[in-house]
């Protein structure tokens, strides 16, 4: 009865998770509507904006919270502090490549290098961590290698905009896993590393007159400001979505990012998508489902090897407690037994 009500307690909390990670993801997926607004700026010029606001918008964040005892900690360890500007370097060649993309009609060809990290970093696991795979997940490794080479075919050339996507940001997972730091802190943390580069480049652009923060309007200061928002904002909903719903779950709604992309591309911004696109991406998904059946299945089979333990080793605890003692009445003392009866004078 215990274990009933403690689920019908987590139910709220998961339903609360499951649309934390929903609008993460959503936003995610609905970003590529944001970059085009920020033209004329470049995508060096966005990117350099969306470090120094996001460090902004954290700080406020991290100052309401008063979560500041993390730094000195952090101060103290150089490796960590090494890990997290490798880190920032990665996110920072992501976020710049797909603004890029974006804003030069590359939205299809970006949502297929997060439908591809997954498969990525299972590569990454096998080659870096020595990890070993299920026969399924081989499989769906061996698809996406065929998919890459069918879109290869189509392109002229390899998807290296998707590669370079994919790639680092399966590395900034990986690093991430490393530095085990809590996501508002850890974007406070990257964004401060390359916070004064950032603020040079923009520094520079405006004494050069190339800048079109100030010279495109207030609207255009606004929405450049913003970035940070745009940046911090679903990060922090993912991390409320983590702590509550399974990791399958979250590994489920990873792909909304990208499945909003996809119909973004084609919808919205109206890209081509020949036969050997659809191939390559049909490909792709294929792969995709085999390892997110792959995935349920196993966690599965883990949490009824799981219960099944829990069961045995309850079973086992009550029969070394050995079978309840028999309950006996005290005898009767001898100064409550009746004893003869005297005879009644006449």
């Amino acid at each position: 009865m215990k274990a009933d009500g403690d689920q019908r307690a987590g139910l709220p909390a998961q339903r609360t998770g499951l649309l934390y990670g929903i609008g993460a993801y959503g936003m995610w997926g609905l970003v590529p509507l944001y970059w085009p607004l920020l033209e004329p700026a470049g995508a060096m010029e966005i990117l350099a904006h969306r470090m120094v606001w996001s460090l902004v918008f954290v700080a406020i964040g991290l100052l309401v919270l008063r979560r500041w005892g993390w730094i000195p900690e952090l101060i103290r360890q150089p490796r960590k502090l090494g890990l997290i500007a490798v880190a920032a370097t990665t996110i920072s060649l992501n976020w710049g490549f797909y603004i890029w993309a974006v804003n030069t009609g590359r939205v299809v060809e970006a949502s297929l290098g997060y439908f591809i990290n997954p498969l990525v970093t299972i590569a990454m696991g096998v080659l870096l961590l020595k990890e070993r795979l299920r026969p399924a997940q081989w499989t769906a490794v061996f698809i996406a290698l065929a998919a890459v080479l069918v879109l290869a075919v189509g392109y002229g050339q390899p998807p290296w905009i998707s590669l370079v996507l994919a790639f680092s940001f399966a590395t900034y997972g990986l690093v991430k896993k490393k530095i085990n730091i809590g996501g508002l802190e850890s974007l406070a943390a990257e964004t401060a590393v390359l916070f004064l580069p950032a603020l040079g480049y923009l520094v520079w652009l405006g004494a050069s007159g190339s800048a079109t923060f100030g010279s495109e309007g207030t609207g255009q200061m606004a929405l450049l400001a913003a970035t940070g928002v745009v940046t911090a904002l679903p990060l922090i909903c993912f991390g409320a979505a983590a702590i509550r719903v399974p990791l399958s779950t979250l590994g489920l709604l990873q792909y909304l990012a990208p499945v909003f992309q996809f119909v973004l591309g084609i919808t919205y911004f109206h890209e081509a998508m020949p036969p050997e696109r659809w191939a390559g991406f049909s490909l792709v998904w294929l792969a995709l489902a085999i390892l997110t059946w792959d995935a349920l299945r196993n966690a599965r089979r883990t949490r009824s090897a799981a219960l099944r333990l829990t069961a045995e080793a309850a079973a086992s605890a009550s029969a070394q407690a050995g079978p309840p003692l028999p309950v006996t009445e005290p005898a009767p003392s001898p100064a409550a037994s009746p004893g003869p009866r005297e005879p009644r004078p006449r």
